[in-house]
């Protein structure tokens, strides 16, 4: 969400003849990354939830390549540009983090729930506390 305030904020600045073009991208793609984590978030089993974050995860990088084709453009100062790429890349990296840890989980049998589920959060701070 910080990132796609980020990129509406940023764009603001850019010349009107861009409205409808690499500034509506920039703010379509930065929403859409939001979008695709919280749509993976209320998926019913794993393997939709890594459909949804590989989703996002595409639209990171159209962000960041639309990012860097603004910078090129001059529509972003070099510390605008800096700024937006670091907070995308570290997005990415969340993204990827989450994605690694449904892997390692769909190899364990209870996988077949919900990633968000309650079930699976008491067990696991059951398997803490022993």
């Amino acid at each position: 969400m910080d990132l796609a305030r980020l990129i509406y904020t940023r764009t603001e600045e850019f010349p009107k003849s861009e409205t409808f073009g690499l500034r509506m991208q920039l703010r379509r793609s930065a929403v859409s990354v939001a979008s695709h984590i919280a749509e993976a978030h209320g998926r019913l089993n794993d393997t939709e939830m890594r459909r949804g974050l590989g989703a996002a995860r595409a639209a990171i990088n159209e962000l960041q390549t639309q990012t860097e084709l603004a910078a090129s453009l001059s529509f972003f100062d070099q510390s605008t540009s800096e700024e937006l790429l670091d907070l995308g890349t570290r997005v990415a990296k969340l993204i990827n983090g989450l994605l690694g840890v449904l892997a390692s989980e769909s190899e364990l049998p209870e996988s077949r729930e919900p990633a968000n589920s309650p079930s699976r959060e008491v067990r696991q701070l059951a398997k803490r506390e022993s």
